[in-house]
């Protein structure tokens, strides 16, 4: 039987959203909201969906939830996976959370490992923490393609050089960080260039440079059937988006 959302227990606690971004995700949705509301995360935290304009009934299938708790917002227009970012972000501030979780609409995240990205924020004062499908095992599910095998291993490497500290995964969705974090008057979330991928590890670069406590964790990456869509990263416009945040922030072209 499936957890209410709203039933959280430990409310004494950090206040937690766990928040996925999706656009046009109808046949995966229905998937990744059930597997997060049968996990033990469904306990520890609130559940909101960003919405980023979909048209192929995915706000619908997000609806059938609300029974459940789970909260959503949905874009007036398609704006971006930094966007949607950006409103989960202003939502948990603005609700009072304290913990904001990142996943992947897209079904390639495991919601039993919530609780391992959580631990180093609630129990041991750490500010952001990177899933890692790297570090210290392979990921499970699914074959990445070659030349995404490529990417992933070499912009780590890039942002590793940029910020001094050695990296096993930074174009992972799934991280986890404390909202004061983003109330630093050094980072900029409203910058226009920050709508696509870049937002990521933007916040990810920040928290490093700014002398933050960051930490890696191991969680799983699945890569669904061909037949469901693989990515809406498109070649070339979404590598580069995904990689000028570390030129820019390291050559100090941007702020």
């Amino acid at each position: 039987m499936m957890t209410d959302v709203r039933a959280r227990k430990g409310r004494d606690m950090a206040k937690v959203l766990v928040s996925p971004v999706a656009f046009n995700e109808r046949e995966k949705i229905k998937n990744v909201i059930g597997r997060f509301l049968k996990s033990p995360a469904a306990a520890m935290a609130d559940y909101l969906v960003v919405d980023d304009c979909s048209t192929d009934g995915t706000t619908e299938e997000i609806a059938a939830f609300a029974s459940a708790g789970v909260k959503t917002v949905k874009h007036a227009r398609r704006s971006g996976v930094g966007a949607a970012i950006r409103t989960a972000i202003r939502y948990a501030q603005n609700n009072g959370y304290d913990v904001l979780v990142i996943m992947a609409g897209n079904d390639k995240d495991d919601p039993a490992d919530i609780p391992a990205v959580l631990r180093p924020l609630l129990e041991e004062g750490y500010d952001f923490v990177q899933g890692s499908r790297y570090l210290g095992r392979c990921g499970t599910g699914g074959d990445m393609p070659f030349y995404r095998k490529v990417a992933t291993r070499l912009h780590p490497w890039l942002m590793s050089l940029f910020t001094g500290r050695c990296l096993t995964d930074s174009t992972n969705g799934f991280r986890a960080f404390r909202l004061d974090f983003t109330r630093d008057p050094r980072i900029n979330l409203d910058q226009d260039w920050l709508d696509a991928y870049e937002l990521e590890p933007y916040l990810m670069f920040k928290a490093i440079r700014l002398r933050y406590r960051f930490t890696e964790v191991f969680v799983t990456k699945i890569y669904p059937p061909k037949r469901l869509g693989y990515t809406k990263m498109t070649p070339f416009f979404g590598w580069w988006s995904i990689l000028k945040p570390v030129f820019y922030l390291g050559l100090g072209i941007k702020k």
